[in-house]
């Protein structure tokens, strides 16, 4: 069962999910989260108080509007359109990620949010 979940940027709020798998159900756990994001493209992406290693879920096939959970940086990543490594309008990870859940409105509105100094994310009860 998925955890619903909401991302505030600035002044936009885009809800989404995250999935039941291990490292998804983790970072559920940990939530609220309230971090300052980095911005590589359109995806941001910032630490988070989890360790996890690389799951079956890992990839380097994202979609506009996955969020992904990247194990170098024990950081989230939030894809809203391409990134450097795009050749086209898929964002392209800078490595892989394990797939945690996916934007269930308008991931582009995040557009709209870049340079944002705060961002979090919360559970819907």
């Amino acid at each position: 069962m998925t955890t619903n979940i909401r991302i505030i940027a600035g002044a936009v709020v885009v809800e989404a999910e995250l999935e039941a798998t291990p490292c998804g159900k983790t970072i559920a756990a940990a939530l609220p989260i309230t971090a300052s994001p980095n911005e590589w493209g359109d995806e941001f992406y910032f630490q988070v108080p989890v360790h996890m290693p690389l799951d079956d879920t890992a990839t380097w096939t994202v979609k506009v509007g996955d969020i992904g959970y990247w194990p170098p940086g024990d950081a989230i990543a939030i894809f809203f359109g391409p990134t450097p490594l795009s050749s086209g309008s898929d964002p392209v990870p800078a490595s892989e990620v394990n797939l945690i859940g996916r934007i269930t409105g308008d991931p582009t509105a995040l557009k709209k949010t870049k340079g944002t100094s705060s961002i979090r994310i919360e559970q819907i009860a």
